[in-house]
C-alpha cells in the first residue's frame, strides 16, 4: 500500500517506497507538553487550487498506486467545510484506487462544525480523523493548556462517529503526573466509553525539551510516572473500557505494546499488562528528555 500526503494547511508529506519528504509551515499550539509545530511561520490555509495542483502532480507520478491520502498539518479540520470537501472529492477523482482520506483535527474545531458539516465532509469522502484526546480529566486538560474540556471532547467525538467518519483518539499516559494519575485514568476511560471511537491509541508522556512542562519537572512541580506507574494507569484505563474500539500502543514512548479489539481481547490485554508489571523497572526504557 502506498500513502500520499498533500499539504492542505501547513505542510506536505510524501510517502512512496523509501522516499519521504516533509515541509513545515505551521501553527503554534499552547499545549505545555508538546514541542511539535512550535517553530515556523503562522498557520495558513492553502488555496484549493494550489492543493489540487499538487494532487495533479502526484497523480502523474504515483496515480494508481495511491490508496490512502493524508491532508496535514496538525489541525486540517480547521479549514472551512466547503474547500475541505472540494479537495476530498478531487482526491478521489485523480487517484482511481484511493480508499481513504485522513486528517488531523482538534475537538474544538470539530465541535464548531457541528453534525451537519461533519456529514458533508463524510459525503465528500473524508474517511478518518486523528484527534488528540490526551485526557478526559478537566483538571489535567486545563493544566496542560489543551484548549478544550472533557464535555466538548466527548461531544466532538460523538459528532465524528455519528457522521460516519472513523475516529482515532490519542490518550497520553502519565499526563496527570503522580498527583492526578488515578483521576486521569478514570476520567479518560469515562470519556472513551462515552465516545466509543474506532481506534484508541496509547502514548506515554515523555518530557520534551523547550516545553513548559519540562520546566515544571525541573522545578519539581510535576512528577513523571515511572514504568510501573504508567502500567498501572494503563491497567486502570483498559479495565474500565466498555467499547467496541481497536486499541493500539505501538509507539516508541510506550513501555509495552498492547493491542487488540474490544471487548473480546480485553482479558488478554489485562493479563499482558499485569505480567509486565511484575518485571523489574530496570528492564524498561529509562525516562529521558525527548527532542522531537
Amino acid at each position: 500500500m502506498n500513502r500520499f500526503a498533500i499539504r492542505s494547511c501547513s505542510m506536505i508529506e510524501v510517502y512512496h517506497g523509501k522516499k519521504y519528504c516533509k515541509y513545515y509551515f505551521v501553527t503554534i499550539p499552547k499545549c505545555t507538553f508538546c514541542m511539535v509545530y512550535k517553530d515556523g511561520p503562522p498557520f495558513r490555509v492553502r488555496s484549493v487550487e494550489d492543493i489540487c495542483e499538487d494532487m495533479d502532480s502526484a497523480a502523474l507520478q504515483y496515480g494508481r498506486h495511491v490508496t490512502t491520502l493524508f491532508f496535514p498539518a496538525g489541525n486540517t479540520i480547521a479549514m472551512k467545510t466547503e474547500p475541505l470537501s472540494r479537495i476530498c472529492r478531487y482526491a478521489y477523482s485523480v487517484f482511481p484506487n484511493l480508499q481513504r482520506v485522513t486528517v488531523y483535527g482538534s475537538s474544538q474545531y470539530i465541535h464548531q462544525k457541528g453534525l451537519s458539516n461533519m456529514k458533508l465532509l463524510a459525503e465528500a469522502g473524508l474517511s478518518r480523523i486523528h484527534v488528540g484526546l490526551e485526557s478526559g480529566d478537566d483538571m489535567v486538560l486545563s493544566h496542560v493548556c489543551k484548549g478544550t474540556n472533557r464535555q466538548q471532547q466527548i461531544e466532538a467525538g460523538q459528532l465524528v462517529m455519528e457522521a460516519g467518519i472513523e475516529l482515532s483518539l490519542y490518550v497520553l499516559l502519565g499526563l496527570g503526573g503522580r498527583e492526578r494519575s488515578l483521576e486521569h485514568a478514570r476520567q479518560t476511560t469515562a470519556a472513551l466509553n462515552a465516545i466509543n471511537p474506532t481506534f484508541i491509541r496509547l502514548r506515554t508522556l515523555l518530557p520534551k525539551r523547550n516545553t513548559p512542562l519540562l520546566d515544571e519537572i525541573v522545578a519539581e512541580k510535576f512528577q513523571v510516572l515511572g514504568p510501573h506507574e504508567v502500567l498501572r494507569e494503563t491497567w486502570e484505563i483498559v479495565n474500565g473500557l466498555n467499547v467496541s474500539s481497536e486499541l493500539t500502543s505501538d509507539h516508541y514512548t510506550n513501555y509495552i505494546n498492547v493491542c487488540g479489539m474490544f471487548p473480546q481481547d480485553k482479558p488478554r490485554i489485562l493479563q499482558e499488562i499485569e505480567s509486565a508489571m511484575k518485571r523489574d523497572a530496570s528492564t524498561f526504557r529509562p525516562i529521558y528528555i525527548g527532542n522531537q
